[in-house]
């Protein structure tokens, strides 16, 4: 076993190097890309350089929506008002993955209070929503695709409301000056990434579904192309009237009635949202979770999101390793990191949804006794673990395990403002296009398809995350704030589903246990395990240790990694940002 150990450390050292260069192509013998429904493919790789900056810096998944933030930031405006140009121009140029129809999990350091807090604009379930709404008529689950496209999948919005809510407390310009460059965006037209040309592409079929979408993302009956002009309308008519009014119209007026026009109209999928149901809508400030690791704190959003939770028990468990020593070269490193995720996603799969609804067992799931027995059943061998299941804790647990599809068209951005406030915001529409159906110039999330289709297990035990009227959908978005000595020093996350947990556990690791500098942490060929599947970023260095992994036990499947981490580490002398080659990311700073 040492021999082995030694030849796979020589190997894998190229995992440390690849952090610098561009992928290079797998060696030896893998399995298959299977993939998900829907996949954001990547496009291929854009060249990242660190950034560095001395006063302010954003970044985000386009160069479009971080010029929109740092035009904000470079007129003395905060992170918040940052945050709010960069949101509203990504829903414009990045329409494939948020938008003004969708919601965010937002992680916030108020640097005037010396206060974190989190915000959860998550979509809501419609008070008309039962626990069968993913359920046909024989009372079996929908294929997923049949859920996601339509009216069916579309939760009240929380993303005009989040905007409007923060800015009142923690914005400095006003509100109306916030959305100039969207609505210049918007009707004077912009350039067609690649990456939305790919994407429209790959989901032509259900784009072309409905006149409205069909008519502007495939004119004449064709995809848009790389490079074409696209103009917005209707969109920049929506955004001006948010500049006048605030979130109003979105929530009790015209916008609104549009809406719910559109979803209950969806002949061959119809929804159930009502003007109720936006009336009802609120952004809800929750308390941060937050885990001790080495000399930092990591620190993100607790339920319904479980990025934070599952993130917080990796580091607990990791906390009793020698991560720093074993190395970015030792696969015992990816075990341990493996091995970690696989039980945070089981405790995640049985316990966490929305905790309005459902009794999360926090406190257990984060005490440092429980992780340590789950490190030290790890450690017990040099293998994966047969098998990984759920702990079992003192406090009364009514529900199930269920899983329920996430999808990888998100995004991630991050602004430090030159007061040193901070936003780590995850965004989403849920799956690529979310649920295909315009309104008001832009697209509607498809987010209650994360809720669990199947209400209840073959016993008739409740799943924690089924679907019910005003639930909130559990999510793994994962914004993350990293504290050290009690101020902030990194704000990191990405988008990519499930594997959102992974993407955000090796930037860290990479990063505060490898030394990596930011851009390398985030350029780190992907490698991370959801459960029973090691998942090796392809045509990377990472596809070499698949027969390696193989022989400790795992299943192991080489595939696209789609990652879009953004990431900005916080000096006293200044400010490092990083974006990732993955997608079309970009920072910008001063």
């Amino acid at each position: 076993m040492k021999k082995q150990l030694t030849a796979l450390s020589v190997l894998s050292v190229s995992l440390f190097l690849a952090a610098c260069a561009a992928p290079q192509p797998p060696v030896g013998k893998h399995t298959a890309d299977t993939g998900d429904h829907a996949p954001e493919r990547s496009t291929g790789l854009t060249d990242q350089t660190l950034v560095k900056a001395k006063d302010f810096m954003a970044a985000s998944a386009n160069p479009l929506a971080t010029q929109a933030g740092y035009d904000v930031l470079k007129r003395g405006g905060s992170a918040i008002d940052a945050m709010i140009a960069m949101q509203t121009t990504l829903s414009l140029v990045e329409p494939q993955s948020s938008g003004l129809g969708g919601g965010a999990f937002l992680v916030y350091w108020d640097n005037r209070t010396k206060k974190l807090t989190t915000f959860d604009a998550r979509e809501t379930a419609p008070q008309a929503a039962t626990p069968q709404l993913f359920l046909d008529a024989q009372g079996k689950p929908l294929q997923f695709m049949d859920a996601v496209v339509g009216g069916r999948s579309v939760g009240t919005p929380g993303i005009p409301k989040l905007m409007e809510d923060v800015h009142k407390r923690y914005g400095k310009l006003a509100w109306a000056d916030l959305f100039d460059y969207p609505v210049k965006l918007a009707e004077e037209g912009f350039a067609v990434s690649p990456r939305m040309s790919e994407s429209i592409k790959q989901n032509q079929q259900y784009l072309s579904r409905y006149p409205v979408t069909a008519a502007y993302f495939l004119p004449e009956g064709k995809p848009l192309e790389t490079g074409a002009l696209l103009k917005n309308p209707e969109f920049a008519k929506s955004v001006r009237l948010l500049a006048k009014e605030g979130s109003a119209p979105f929530y009790n007026g015209v916008l609104a009635k549009n809406i719910v026009k559109t979803v209950t109209s969806a002949t061959d999928n119809p929804g159930k949202l009502a003007l109720a149901d936006f009336k009802k809508y609120r952004v809800i400030e929750r308390k941060p979770v937050c885990k001790p690791y080495r000399e930092y704190e990591i620190c993100g959003m607790g339920a319904p999101s479980s990025g934070g939770l599952a993130l917080a028990q990796i580091f607990g468990i990791l906390q009793n390793y020698d991560m720093k020593a074993s190395g970015a070269a030792d696969i015992q490193s990816w075990r341990w990191l493996g091995e970690a995720s696989r039980v945070a996603f089981a405790d995640r799969d049985y316990y966490v949804a929305d905790p309005d609804f459902v009794s999360v067992p926090v406190k257990s799931m984060l005490d440092s006794a429980y992780l340590k027995q789950r490190a030290q059943n790890i450690a017990a061998g040099d293998k994966a673990l047969e098998s990984v299941s759920a702990g079992v804790f003192t406090q009364p647990q009514s529900y199930n395990r269920g899983k329920a599809v996430e999808l990888p068209s998100t995004s991630h951005l991050v602004i430090v403002d030159k007061e040193g406030n901070v936003v780590s915001m995850t965004t989403s529409i849920e799956n690529a296009f979310g649920s295909t159906l315009m309104a008001n110039g832009y697209l509607l999330n498809n987010e209650l398809t994360d809720f669990a289709f199947n209400p209840a297990d073959d016993k008739g035990k409740t799943v924690a995350n089924s679907v019910a009227a005003g639930k909130r959908p559990r999510s793994s978005m994962s914004p993350t704030i990293v504290m050290k000595n009690g101020e902030p020093y990194l704000a990191v996350g990405s988008p990519g589903g499930s594997r959102i947990i992974g993407y955000v556990a090796k930037t860290l690791v990479a990063h505060l246990d490898w030394g990596m500098d930011i851009q390398q942490a985030i350029n780190l060929p992907n490698m991370l395990n959801r459960g029973s599947t090691y998942e090796l970023e392809e045509k990377t260095s990472a596809a070499n240790l698949a027969d390696a992994l193989g022989g400790l036990g795992y299943k192991v499947q080489v595939r696209d990694l789609n990652s879009g981490v953004q990431g900005i580490v916080i000096h006293k002398t200044g400010l490092e940002g990083g974006a990732d080659p993955r997608r079309e990311g970009k920072v910008m700073g001063e």
